[in-house]
């Protein structure tokens, strides 16, 4: 076993593989039997891969940022922190940051014992257009309600909590849906597992159920909640005793 406390260094990714900026910081080099390599790549804003298939695929886990990831024939799809992508061996394909965003992704890739390399076609959007939808639509929670309600109206509140804070258990008197906009918190229903909750992430609060955490993190939690309101309700939330 090896632990690496001090960060690895990075270096440019080669100009024949990638259109823009972007860095290579090796993490796991095949040692013994193992043919595994494991690399951060960082893409500046607008940079990409060219086109390309591996001999044994190659599996992406997405960290930090936006991007999009396309296989040959098939639509550009937009990926984001906690996506995983799996590619087939010998599939072509792309994969890099939006215009307006960086992406960082894990590459894990096993490599083929006769030496095989990655082969490189031509740059996205040459050939076969890299078709990067215009608009992206992406279903992020779709909750059923334990009964029917009778909805009037929705209250949308933008709420911060002040980093390291703790709401304490609560409940409240509604349905509550959520996104982070900025921050994180531990999020967690009374009985339930824990779970980080960070930018891009959603959430549910059922209604009447206890609300064991919301817990903001070292640099605080900003979201947007929102409360599906009856006829003469107000949303409300009431703390417990622990």
């Amino acid at each position: 076993m090896h632990v690496r406390h001090l960060p690895s260094p990075c270096a440019p990714a080669p100009a024949d593989a990638i259109t823009g900026s972007a860095w290579i910081t090796s993490l796991a080099v095949p040692e013994g039997p193992s043919r595994t390599r494991v690399d951060r790549v960082q893409f500046a804003p607008g940079a990409r891969t060219r086109w390309h298939r591996h001999p044994l695929g190659q599996v992406l886990v997405v960290t930090e940022g936006t991007g999009y990831v396309q296989r040959r024939g098939g639509p550009a799809q937009l990926i984001r922190p906690g996506d995983t992508v799996r590619v087939a061996a010998g599939e072509w394909h792309w994969h890099g940051a939006t215009d307006t965003t960086s992406l960082t992704h894990l590459a894990i890739e096993e490599l083929p014992a006769d030496g095989t390399p990655t082969e490189l076609g031509e740059p996205a959007g040459e050939g076969e257009p890299a078709a990067v939808p215009a608009v992206t639509r992406t279903l992020l929670l779709d909750q059923r309600l334990p009964a029917p309600r009778v909805i009037d109206h929705v209250e949308v509140r933008r709420i911060t909590i002040a980093p390291n804070e703790n709401p304490g258990l609560h409940v409240h008197n509604g349905p509550v849906f959520g996104s982070i906009e900025s921050g994180s918190a531990v999020y967690q229903v009374e009985g339930e597992p824990e779970a980080v909750l960070t930018p891009g992430d959603v959430f549910h609060e059922p209604e009447s159920t206890r609300i064991a955490r919301f817990d903001a993190l070292g640099e605080g939690v900003t979201f947007l909640a929102y409360f599906p309101v009856g006829p003469g309700e107000t949303p409300t939330l009431t703390l417990l005793d622990s």
